[in-house]
């Protein structure tokens, strides 16, 4: 690590404690969005009614790899993890450190593992942790702001990623990502919760 590096690491490190005591996750949440809001998507973290509807379709006894992509300060990570049985691995990828640092200091569960990355190179990193797929992709990321490509990438290394009788989790605000989703699952359920902020659309992409 070079002078300079080290340097940025500590400042986001310093920011972090004090955003920590001064609003807990809010504090934190909030700096990722303002840093990358077109990553992040929203300014407040889902509801739990969000977190509940999304979750019920998944057979939580086969699910050994559950994936989520922008976990943010970790809304869904605990939930996940209260679900997952004992020998299962919940692997989280964001691409901004803040997020990163804060889950790691965070969640002590030896079941999860929180990547600095892409969600474009998911098969990658799930490699990389021992596994040869996924049973479940959880993303909150906003596709219809996310830079040109990188939205129909995603959905590719995802459909691939993705083993057969799982599926893609995607919670928006706007029906863009089931576009980019209907490219690669042909069955696609989809659900709407009005008691979160902003009021949000769900879909299941299964791969059968």
């Amino acid at each position: 690590m070079t002078g300079q590096q080290g340097a940025s690491a500590i400042q986001r490190r310093s920011f972090k404690q004090r955003a920590t005591r001064l609003f807990g996750q809010w504090g934190v949440f909030f700096r990722g969005f303002v840093e990358e809001p077109r990553m992040v998507g929203s300014i407040i973290p889902s509801s739990r009614f969000t977190i509940e509807k999304m979750l019920a379709p998944v057979d939580w006894d086969r699910c050994e790899v559950f994936v989520e992509y922008g976990p943010g300060v970790g809304t869904f990570c605990q939930p996940v993890l209260d679900r997952m049985r004992r020998d299962g691995a919940l692997i989280v990828i964001d691409t901004n450190p803040l997020f990163i640092d804060y889950l790691k200091e965070t969640i002590r569960d030896s079941r999860f593992h929180a990547v600095l990355g892409s969600a474009e190179d998911v098969e990658e990193i799930v490699r990389a942790h021992g596994y040869d797929g996924a049973d479940y992709v959880l993303s909150g990321l906003p596709f219809s702001t996310l830079p040109e490509g990188v939205g129909p990438e995603i959905a590719a290394a995802t459909h691939r990623v993705i083993r057969k009788g799982g599926a893609f989790l995607v919670y928006q605000f706007s029906a863009k990502a089931r576009d980019y989703m209907a490219r690669h699952f042909p069955r696609i359920d989809s659900g709407f919760e009005p008691l979160n902020v902003l009021p949000c659309q769900l879909f299941w992409g299964w791969k059968d």
